[in-house]
């Protein structure tokens, strides 16, 4: 049995005040364009399927899209909520929708019954388990010692009607210990939120979501799949991709990827300003990219930003790395009623950047600072 396996797809996602919705469109597409090709009996999404809990109309558009395409290739689709997902927004209909195949965790209620699917090697049972918090498994077995999410997800997958002799597949959404996250995703303190491994023995496949970088978790039956775009500049280094995983009979498997080609890339450049503008630098990027641009100067550049998105016109941010947020900003001055306005901004622009104003910024400084008095008169 041939599977497809997504994950934290977080339609409607942001980013740097930019909407990521046509690139998801686009990422989409090539994703049905991979299930063209590869004739999957299912796929799967292990959660985080929209990026707020209450996700806006066009990402509903979206997902709604996605799903009539895939109900048209009369494939089964089973999709898991994620910590990003409101569950019961996301079930809505999904008794409906089981008419067309594709098939919603609903919200947890101490029950998870299997979605069987038969090929020659017999049945696959595939179990759908939504984001869990202790607190919610608590509430239907308050017997059973339930504190940490390691003892949810347990205490879920016992309750289970999970016949060791079928091959069987799990769709989850978690942080499981060992796994490397990246910035771009939500850090519980103290990594209260993990979860050992060690629940999911006896599962044939674990598909897993939640986090954003594609990796095995001690195994390649335990999976990430990760995400199916960048969703932030810590993840730039990674490959993006789809998973496929084909079952033969029980205790063997195969574990793929397929890469992903974005509509747009992200790009990080690093240099002084005067280098990020010469043609050795913006000729490394596709004008369409989306552009982090990380300055070197000791000195900050003035409106950086309106200087540079001529340039890259899909410029996202810009950082500095330099002497000044190495060492940590400095506090600024108390305050001296007896000192100008200027004394004052100078002496704390000389303790950030390590040098005097120049005689042009202090020009600039006096015409600003006199515009303000005379609309306070």
């Amino acid at each position: 049995m041939k599977l497809i396996h997504l994950s934290d797809l977080h339609l409607g996602k942001w980013l740097n005040k930019f909407s990521l919705l046509d690139d998801q469109r686009y990422i989409l597409d090539q994703i049905l364009d991979v299930i063209d090709a590869e004739h999957p009996d299912a796929v799967l999404i292990a959660g985080d399927v929209y990026d707020k809990s209450i996700p806006s109309a066009e990402a509903v558009g979206l997902l709604d899209r996605f799903l009539v395409q895939l109900a048209e290739r009369r494939l089964p689709v089973l999709i898991s909520s994620g910590n990003h997902d409101s569950a019961e927004r996301l079930a809505f209909g999904n008794r409906l929708l089981e008419q067309s195949r594709v098939y919603i965790s609903p919200v947890y209620n101490g029950s998870v019954e299997p979605v069987t699917l038969e090929d020659r090697f017999g049945p696959v049972d595939l179990f759908l388990l939504p984001f869990l918090k202790p607190v919610q498994v608590r509430r239907f077995f308050p017997d059973e010692g339930v504190e940490t999410y390691t003892d949810a997800v347990a205490c879920a997958i016992r309750h289970m009607p999970v016949d060791r002799n079928h091959r069987s597949v799990l769709v989850a959404h978690q942080f499981v210990t060992g796994a490397q996250r990246c910035d771009s995703e939500e850090v519980s303190v103290g990594g209260s939120d993990n979860v050992d491994a060690a629940v999911f023995d006896g599962f044939d496949y674990v598909a897993l979501g939640h986090l954003h970088g594609p990796q095995n978790v001690g195994e390649e039956r335990v999976r990430y799949c990760g995400t199916p775009l960048k969703y932030s500049f810590s993840e730039i280094r990674h490959q993006k991709s789809v998973t496929v995983v084909e079952l033969a009979e029980k205790g063997r498997r195969t574990v793929r990827t397929v890469p992903l080609k974005p509509r747009r890339e992200l790009r990080e450049l690093r240099g002084s300003f005067q280098e990020i503008l010469t043609p050795a630098f913006y000729r490394q990027v596709d004008p369409e990219d989306y552009v982090r641009v990380i300055l070197t100067d000791e000195q900050d550049i003035y409106d950086a930003v309106g200087q540079l998105r001529p340039v890259y016109p899909n410029l996202m941010r810009v950082d500095y790395d330099n002497q000044r947020t190495r060492n940590g900003a400095l506090p600024l001055p108390e305050a001296d009623v007896r000192r100008s306005p200027l004394d004052l901004f100078a002496e704390f622009y000389e303790q950030q950047n390590h040098q005097p104003l120049s005689e042009e910024q202090r020009a600039y400084l006096i015409e600003q600072i006199g515009k303000i008095q005379e609309e306070n008169l």
